[in-house]
């Protein structure tokens, strides 16, 4: 059972906590990939450390960091164990949204409360919904009954709240995705172990199975036509991809590290450093601007912004994947052995492309968006 401190950390704790952790998550990296198992004693030790509240605002009992800070735990955490870095995004930008709504008077001090107070853990399978969702919803007294599959579900194995959404045909709005947060504890959930993959092994991303869940009216966050971008989306977009994209800014400075201490000996390789710095500093200035286009949860949800954010989010995802494939160029046949960690770095990174949007879906949509002003269905794509 997780011990869990009563006292909030002071920013400086915050950053000794990171230091320390970092050091424990490190020698831990090669044994979860391995093993192909979650990173659960290193989520007891975020729990005990208050990370899972980090950027819950102060007044609700969190820990007040500010959006930029949190980005930069997720990244520096990503040099130690890429697998609990990305699996902590995925609670953290669940966080990020519900702090966006509270700052902007919605509803949302209820659940940043009980997650403050608990160390919950939230869990989205919104990448894999997407605009038109799956599953079934079927109407029942107080509430709906949800059956369904989800993918990439990260920190399944732990995970408290499943925030999520399936298909209803609505008498009068016809086809619609309604979003609803349920318990792990829920009858009629379970999570299959099926996360066996080439990188990011250690996130628990299994498959989540609802099988005629029970969905009460009160927890319907969002009712939004089927396949058609909703607003919502221009919130979710720009608060999620910089903390997820965090996670391969630190994967990439990571193995440039690696890269300069154990390069290859000649002057080509001046050449190949050079290049490799080139792609670092690509990611890592866009990747800084999509916090500024953030501004602290001080953003308008609009269109254009959704837009920025996921060129950006492409550009990064390409140029981190650039560098770990440089730097393995620069190191030549030792990378490939497992003891130097390049790697597993290279197997890792290569899950950036995944993360919504896809690098040819966001060449469509953006160039959708350049030529109508709006985003296209999913029937369009």
């Amino acid at each position: 059972m997780t011990i869990i401190s009563t006292e909030t950390p002071t920013l400086a704790q915050w950053d000794d906590s990171l230091i320390q952790l970092g050091d424990t998550f490190a020698q831990r990296a090669a044994h979860y990939d391995l093993t192909n198992t979650f990173v659960l004693e290193n989520y007891e030790q975020l729990k005990a450390n208050h990370f899972f509240s980090m950027a819950i605002p102060q007044e609700l009992g969190g820990g007040g960091l500010s959006y930029t800070k949190t980005c930069n735990i997720i990244r520096e955490l990503a040099q130690h164990c890429g697998s609990t870095a990305l699996a902590l995004s995925m609670h953290q930008h669940l966080v990020a949204a519900n702090i966006w709504r509270y700052k902007q008077g919605q509803n949302a001090e209820p659940l940043l409360r009980k997650i403050a107070a608990n160390q919950l853990v939230l869990v989205s399978t919104g990448a894999g919904d997407w605009l038109s969702s799956n599953g079934s919803m079927e109407k029942t007294e107080g509430g709906y009954l949800v059956t369904a599959r989800k993918h990439f579900a990260s920190q399944s194995p732990t995970g408290d709240i499943l925030v999520t959404s399936a298909r209803y045909q609505d008498p009068e709005k016809g086809p619609v995705v309604l979003h609803f947060g349920v318990p792990f504890t829920s009858e009629g959930l379970s999570v299959k172990s099926d996360w066996d993959t080439m990188g990011m092994r250690g996130t628990g991303s299994h498959t989540v199975e609802l099988t005629r869940v029970f969905v009460p009216d009160s927890a319907i966050s969002l009712s939004r036509p089927q396949g058609e971008f909703h607003p919502v989306w221009n919130t979710v977009l720009t608060v999620a991809m910089p903390l997820i994209m965090s996670v391969y800014v630190g994967i990439a400075e990571r193995a440039v590290q690696i890269a300069r201490t154990h390069a290859k000996k000649g002057n080509h390789v001046l050449y190949l450093l050079g290049e490799m710095q080139n792609y670092l500093t690509t990611a890592q200035v866009l990747w800084q601007d999509m916090l500024k286009l953030t501004n602290e949860y001080n953003f308008q949800p609009v269109n254009t912004q959704a837009n920025e954010i996921l060129i950006r989010k492409t550009t990064v995802a390409n140029a981190c994947i650039a560098t770990v494939t440089k730097a393995m160029e620069v190191v030549g046949g030792r990378s490939f052995f497992r003891k130097l960690e390049l790697e597993r770095l290279f197997r890792d990174v290569q899950a950036a492309t995944f993360h919504p949007l896809s690098e040819k879906n966001q060449h469509y949509f953006t160039g959708h968006f350049m030529t109508t002003g709006y985003f296209p269905t999913d029937e369009a794509e």
